[in-house]
């Protein structure tokens, strides 16, 4: 595929991005819908095939304003991100001289905290599903999982059963990049684990093809993130828990009551498989936000 046109450059960009870089499918797929959207943008002003060399800094600059109006702060500077990764690949390949996009800029975003969950909460959810029958068994399990170890949904129910060391009260996680990492495991959620899969996983594997996935669905294949989501919703109710909810906020939960219990930053930047500390660094807001509301309500001079 040649380099040449935007088109072909977008291709071998998206190759890069998912052979080298290892991008998730959704993360693949976001990436291509904004960049075929920049190439439909380019061949209506330039016509096709466009060449990398007809995209300038002014063109560009046209984009962002022609998609404005219709997307939310955050749409349009993941944009710019997926614009700027591509010049940046073209720029490393040498198909261009100079990076067109290196001084766009998105719009400037408000700091986003996390929502969470408070402690009771979080105990009266896991609490939810119980232990009578198989799939109260697997969700009691995969909640406990989440909250022990603070992964992401997708990497939950990516696991194999040879990446669960229960035994040794560890399990092996693979996240964003396809990078590993090993994260220990309280008693409460190894004791769930262990439940599930020596009563319920055999109940709902019996006399069916089944994978290798620890989280199974009835026919015995892999759990989707749709199908436990809609569980999450009828658990929280069950929990007394109205607001909205997903498997992200046990995440965020995790992350935070470690910082407030004393955990080191970095120690907390390990555990949850991020890259760089400054994504770890939203949860000592978190934290503050929590000491200040404490301070509010107990101090006598507050």
């Amino acid at each position: 595929m040649s380099l040449d046109t935007l088109d072909g450059a977008i291709d071998e960009y998206l190759q890069h991005l998912k052979v080298e870089r290892r991008l998730r499918p959704n993360s693949l797929a976001a990436y291509a819908q904004d960049l075929r959207e920049l190439a439909r943008f380019v061949a209506a002003r330039v016509g096709e095939p466009a060449p990398i060399g007809r995209v300038d800094p002014p063109l560009l600059v046209a984009y962002l304003q022609a998609i404005a109006p219709t997307l939310a702060a955050r749409s349009q500077a993941r944009r710019v991100v997926a614009v700027r990764g591509l010049f940046r690949f073209l720029r490393e390949e040498g198909s261009v001289d100079v990076d067109p996009s290196q001084g766009l800029r998105g719009p400037r975003l408000a700091q986003k905290l996390p929502t969470l969950l408070g402690r009771e909460e979080v105990l009266k959810l896991l609490a939810a599903p119980g232990a009578d029958g198989p799939l109260a068994l697997r969700d009691t399990a995969l909640l406990e999982l989440l909250y022990a170890s603070g992964c992401r949904i997708s990497e939950a129910l990516d696991l194999p059963l040879s990446q669960l060391y229960l035994d040794q009260a560890v399990v092996r996680l693979v996240g964003k990049g396809e990078k590993p990492r090993l994260v220990p495991l309280g008693a409460p959620a190894v004791a769930a684990l262990h439940a599930w899969l020596r009563d319920g996983r055999p109940a709902l594997a019996q006399g069916k093809r089944v994978s290798n996935w620890v989280f199974l669905n009835n026919r015995g294949g892999r759990l989707s993130r749709q199908g436990f989501f809609q569980k999450l919703q009828d658990h929280a109710l069950a929990a007394g828990i109205t607001r909205a909810i997903s498997p992200h906020k046990l995440r965020h939960s995790f992350a935070t009551h470690l910082l407030e219990g004393g955990a080191d930053l970095r120690a907390v930047q390990t555990l949850l498989g991020h890259a760089d500390i400054a994504t770890t660094q939203i949860y000592t807001h978190v934290s503050d936000q929590h000491l200040r509301a404490a301070h509010r309500k107990h101090h006598p001079r507050a």
